[in-house]
């Protein structure tokens, strides 16, 4: 007798909700990409550039036979990067390359 429960409607109602709030979410995010696209493509506001620089350090960790690391660093380069929240146009956002000016290469 106690196999016989029934969730009925309440069970579909907080499905029902869920799928809106992770539907509304998606929703929100598309439409922030979007606009993040549109305001770089076509450099919105005019007086910002949608382009910037960073400098870039590099450094190469090669593994010798017997496990030891040996490094070698390579000349700091400039990395185009654009103004946004996300990647567009093939250019890392400059907020994600200023956090990560050192990148280590394992070889």
């Amino acid at each position: 007798m106690a196999d016989n429960f029934n969730f009925g409607i309440g069970v579909n109602r907080v499905v029902s909700i869920l799928e809106r709030i992770l539907m509304s979410a998606a929703l929100l995010l598309a439409l922030v990409y979007i606009g993040d696209y549109i305001s770089v493509r076509y450099r919105i506001p005019r007086s910002r550039d949608p382009y910037g620089v960073v400098p870039i350090q590099r450094y190469y960790a090669v593994t010798k036979k017997d496990g030891k690391p040996d490094f070698y660093f390579d000349q700091p380069t400039l990395q185009v990067c654009v103004h946004s929240l996300f990647p567009h146009l093939g250019f890392l956002p400059c907020w994600y390359l200023n956090r990560r000016r050192v990148q280590r290469v394992d070889i």
